[in-house]
C-alpha cells in the first residue's frame, strides 16, 4: 500500500463558527489534527479545503492544502478532489479520509485504519472503539457500527451503521470513528454514486456504500477521540492537548 491522507476542512460549522481555525494553545485547531496525521508516518498529508482562509493557515504553518470546490457537499467530494490535483498519476492507491475535528486521535489509530486493506476484497476500512456507557448507546450523535469481533479477532466486516443501538440483544456495542481509508478506486466509485435511501435517512454517507455492495470492515481500537463540536469541546481539546 502506498498511502496518503487528506483532512477534508470547511468553516460551516453551525454550531462552532470557523471551527478549523479554533485556537488552541496558539494554532488553528486544524494543524493540530496535521499533526497527529504527520506523526502516524504513513504517508503524504494535505488539507482538503473548502475555504481560503484555512489554506492559508496550512500553507503559513507549512504544511500543503488544496482549495476546493466550496459547493462540494461532502468530505469525500472534498478529498476526491484534492486527491485528482495533487496524484493525478495515481501513485497513491490508499486514501486515508481524515475529519478535521478529531485533534486528539491518536496516531496509532490512524495507522489502525489500514489493516482491514490488508483482505483484498475490501473497498473501504474504518475504526470502531467499545460503546462503556448507556448514555453513549443512546445518543444519536454517537454512530454505531454492526459488526462482531469473535474469536479475539482485530479486524470485521460492516454490516450496517446507524444512529440507534444496534445490533439488539445480549453483546458489545460499538462506536463508529469517523476516519476512512478508501482503495483509490473505490473512493472514485463512492463519490460517483447517488446519495442512497438510507443514507438520506441515517444521514450516514457510508450507507450509500453499503447499499451499493460494497465492503467496508472495520478495525477495532480502544476508545472513541472525542470531535470538537462545541465551545465545551474546544475547551476539552485545550485541555487534554496542553500547552505547546
Amino acid at each position: 500500500m502506498n498511502p496518503i491522507v487528506l483532512i477534508p476542512s470547511r468553516l460551516a460549522a453551525t454550531r462552532l463558527p470557523g471551527k478549523p481555525l479554533a485556537d488552541i494553545h496558539g494554532r488553528p485547531m486544524i494543524l493540530h489534527v496535521l499533526d497527529r496525521a504527520r506523526e502516524a508516518g504513513i504517508g503524504p498529508v494535505a488539507v482538503a479545503a473548502g475555504d481560503a482562509e484555512i489554506v492559508a493557515a496550512v500553507q503559513a504553518d507549512g504544511g500543503t492544502a488544496v482549495f476546493t470546490d466550496p459547493s462540494l457537499p461532502r468530505g469525500s467530494d472534498r478529498v476526491h478532489a484534492a486527491l485528482s490535483h495533487l496524484d493525478p498519476s495515481g501513485q497513491h492507491d490508499v486514501v486515508v479520509n481524515l475529519q478535521g475535528d478529531l485533534p486528539t486521535i491518536p496516531p496509532a489509530f490512524i495507522r489502525a485504519v489500514l489493516a482491514p486493506l490488508s483482505e483484498p476484497g475490501i473497498d473501504i476500512a474504518t475504526l470502531v472503539a467499545p460503546i462503556t456507557s448507556a448514555d453513549e448507546a443512546a445518543a444519536s450523535s454517537v454512530v454505531k457500527a454492526a459488526c462482531a469481533f469473535e474469536g479475539g479477532r482485530a479486524v470485521a466486516p460492516a454490516l450496517y451503521f446507524s444512529r440507534a443501538a444496534i445490533p439488539w440483544g445480549e453483546g458489545p456495542l460499538w462506536h463508529h470513528i469517523g476516519i476512512y481509508a478508501f482503495r483509490r478506486t473505490a473512493l472514485a466509485r463512492f463519490v460517483a454514486l447517488p446519495e442512497s435511501p438510507l443514507e438520506r435517512r441515517e444521514s450516514l454517507e457510508q450507507l450509500r456504500a453499503l447499499e451499493a455492495g460494497m465492503r467496508i470492515a472495520c478495525a477495532r481500537v480502544s476508545h472513541a477521540p472525542f470531535g470538537v463540536d462545541t465551545p465545551a469541546d474546544l475547551e476539552r481539546a485545550r485541555r487534554e492537548l496542553g500547552p505547546t
